[in-house]
């Protein structure tokens, strides 16, 4: 028992400060990934962190003990005022950071390749299709194959590779969902091209990782993946729906700002309309938003 208030109190701040930092890793990200592109990022940072601390790690304690050795106490410490150079010292000092940074650019040359964002994920399962939309302040999810839309939810096949076209129908974004992998911007009149999979069945968080106004604090969703039968089940439920076919009139009056979007479905589809938002460049021409950006 402390029976010093003072200490108490002290004590319990930096107790509280630990349990914070505890806490803040219980949401799952990068670290916990659940398909292979995520995996192969995690790969690639503890790789990366390992090399750096090689480095830093030893730095740190020579520090430390250069400080100590060379004590003004220690009586046996070789002071050498007049050293000016050393070919070994030299060839230590920059032999150690040249290998470091081949070894750090050997890791992101290589990931880079093999997790470029383009590249189909190799799977005996056939890729699937879908297009991404994003919008002030909701996301809008094409499945052009099923010929059913979605707002604010994704669902999709565990195992399945899927290919994602993302664009945005204003400003620039960013479509990210950390546990399974690589963000990509999102921006009017460009088509990006994005292929994840996600291996585990659950549910994960998908954000907007680039600030885009007022409503960006609101833009998430969920990532729904499934078994095939119950993704089945759920594209039969949205065809099955009573809502309107999203053809451009309607993608014009949902994209407009709002905030706080529920999920919702489209049950029919007006063909090629993805494309025809990346050609138009998103939003209607001359259409400005409510806080005066133009689209």
């Amino acid at each position: 028992m402390l029976r010093d208030p003072r200490l108490a109190r002290i004590s319990a701040r930096f107790a509280c400060l630990g349990l914070c930092v505890v806490l803040s890793a219980c949401e799952p990200g990068i670290l916990n990934p659940a398909g292979p592109i995520a995996a192969g990022e995690r790969s690639i940072f503890l790789n990366a962190l390992a090399v750096m601390l090689a480095i830093v790690v030893p730095v740190i304690i020579l520090a430390f003990a250069f400080g100590w050795w060379f004590r003004a106490s220690n009586t046996r410490a070789r002071h050498l005022p007049d050293w000016a150079y050393s070919g070994r010292l030299e060839l230590l000092v920059w032999s150690i950071p040249a290998l470091a940074i081949m070894f750090l650019g050997g890791i992101a040359w290589i990931g880079s390749h093999d997790l470029d964002p383009p590249k189909p994920i190799a799977s005996k399962a056939r890729t699937m299709t879908i297009e991404v939309v994003a919008t002030d302040w909701k996301w809008l999810f094409i499945y052009p194959e099923q010929g059913i839309a979605t707002i604010n939810r994704l669902v999709v096949p565990v195992g399945t590779p899927v290919k994602f076209r993302i664009t945005s129908a204003g400003v620039m974004n960013s479509f990210f969902v950390p546990r399974l992998g690589s963000q990509i911007y999102a921006m009017s009149g460009m088509d990006s091209t994005l292929n994840l999979r996600a291996d585990k069945v659950g549910r994960y968080r998908g954000l907007s990782a680039h600030y885009s106004g007022e409503g960006f604090a609101d833009m998430d969703f969920f990532v729904d993946a499934v078994p095939q039968a119950s993704f089945d089940r759920f594209v039969a439920t949205a065809r099955g729906g009573q809502g309107k076919t999203l053809d451009w009139a309607e993608f014009v009056a949902m994209a407009h700002p709002s905030r706080n979007v529920r999920p919702a479905s489209y049950p029919r589809l007006q063909p090629g309309l993805y494309d025809q938002i990346v050609m138009k460049n998103g939003a209607p021409e001359g259409e400005k938003a409510k806080d005066g950006r133009e689209q």
